[in-house]
């Protein structure tokens, strides 16, 4: 089933997950979380309208005194009538879809859906908000084991292709199963669109104005204006003394991403800064959805998160677009688009690699290095198997780093994400960039 914006395809990944959720026998409230203006609204609202007879929105940002029917009690049942008083409608648990957006502005909504799940089980109930990850954890939270969680990401590349008409591309780079060179016409128009993705990004609102107008500028100033509303959040929910660290801590990771050496360091956000000082910050931001993270593995063992060390980390955007925006990339890069892959030392390639693996659901991420100054992106983990995987943003065919890790721990393969099409060569497998988001269905040791 495809959905629209507009006139715009804005069919996304997330909604087959909703569709199973809503089947579930053993359904719990479900938890849609996100960053601001992922599309999180837009998404529910598509699938309520589409799935259930009746769809009722509780938006706690649009209509403050929305807040007093969960002010009394939180008892379901009483809220579920009032409810339907309120909006005139009787609330069948059968085919009628409750969401409840913008939580975070009534911490004791996000608290309800703990008696949602334990007494009112049979609704069907989405909650969503833009800092939820924030809230989790704290005081008015409630019991993790209460509720289904789903995380909505920018839209990533194969719904970037959805969005522009390119759904037979898409359709074929999903269902590759083997390691062949695509024909080099294809393999060109997929690089032409995929640069066009890294300036962009995946922010529903910006490739709705790219898609409608073609228009660089607009692209750029909604960019800018997505930046604005995140600022305005952290002085809204972080607190003034919170708010300007994370206002320094954003505005370094840029820059830090366009250093040769990528790892986070404190000291580049404010001059002599420890950990101490920013290491809330980081999570608050972590929490938010604004960013995703990469921590140090030295021996990669299984099970991964147990070999990390999680003071040494590199900090991802949560979308290229935006990381764009904020280093004032030129709109030349589109006419001009090799210069893309030369900027900042392959900041937008390695980000937009971080991205596509979050929005399928790897979390966190993990990258290794060795003494001898040797270092692999992303360690991948499938089974009993560690894959690593290097970035390069040019055509270079070296591989001292991947070959290093290969003579240390003998990986069944190892991959490399580049603009090269697709090759293989004994262990050494080479994923065209705009597949790197479909690189797990090549993580065995029997793919041909």
């Amino acid at each position: 089933m495809l959905h629209f914006f507009g006139d715009i395809n804005m069919k996304r990944l997330l909604y087959s997950h909703l569709k199973k959720w809503g089947k579930s026998a053993n359904r719990k409230p479900l938890l849609l979380q996100g960053a601001r203006q992922v599309g999180k609204t837009y998404l529910v609202e598509e699938f309520g309208k589409n799935e259930y007879e009746q769809f009722i929105t509780l938006n706690f940002e649009e209509d403050p005194g929305l807040k007093t029917l969960f002010e009394e009690n939180l008892n379901p049942g009483t809220i579920l009538e009032n409810i339907g008083i309120y909006f005139g409608r009787k609330i069948t648990p059968e085919n009628t879809l409750l969401f409840f957006d913008e939580i975070q502005v009534v911490p004791e909504v996000l608290t309800s859906l703990k008696y949602f799940s334990e007494k009112a089980q049979e609704y069907h109930i989405i909650a969503a908000g833009s800092l939820l990850g924030v809230s989790i954890g704290k005081p008015t939270s409630f019991p993790v084991g209460k509720v289904n969680f789903l995380t909505m990401h920018p839209m990533n590349f194969t719904e970037f292709l959805w969005a522009t008409d390119e759904e037979l591309l898409a359709e074929k780079l999903n269902n590759l199963s083997s390691i062949k060179p695509l024909p080099d016409i294809i393999h060109d128009k997929l690089l032409k669109l995929y640069k066009q993705y890294l300036y962009t990004g995946g922010m529903p609102e910006v490739l709705q104005n790219y898609v409608e107008t073609k228009d660089i500028a607009l692209v750029r100033q909604t960019q800018i204006e997505i930046l604005e509303a995140y600022k305005r959040d952290f002085s809204k929910y972080a607190g003034n003394t919170q708010a300007l660290k994370t206002a320094e801590v954003w505005q370094s990771i840029p820059f830090q991403l366009a250093r040769e050496n990528k790892k986070f360091k404190y000291g580049d956000v404010r001059k002599k800064a420890r950990a101490s000082t920013f290491e809330s910050t980081i999570e608050w931001l972590k929490g938010a959805g604004l960013i995703n993270m990469a921590y140090n593995v030295t021996t990669p063992k299984l099970p991964l998160k147990s070999y990390a060390d999680y003071s040494k980390f590199k900090v991802y955007l949560l979308d290229t677009g935006l990381l764009g925006a904020m280093l004032d990339l030129p709109s030349r890069i589109i006419v001009y688009p090799d210069e893309l892959f030369r900027e900042y030392n392959g900041a937008f390639i390695e980000n937009y690699v971080a991205q596509e693996l979050a929005a399928q659901g790897i979390s966190p991420l993990f990258y290794w290095t060795s003494k001898s100054d040797a270092e692999v992106d992303f360690l991948l983990q499938k089974e009993n198997a560690v894959y690593p995987l290097e970035v390069k943003s040019g055509t270079s065919i070296k591989l001292k780093s991947l070959r290093s890790y290969a003579d240390r721990y003998s990986p069944p393969l190892i991959f490399r994400a580049s603009p090269r099409n697709f090759t293989r060569s004994g262990n050494f497998v080479n994923i065209p960039l705009y597949n790197a988001g479909n690189i797990r269905n090549y993580l065995s040791p029997d793919i041909q």
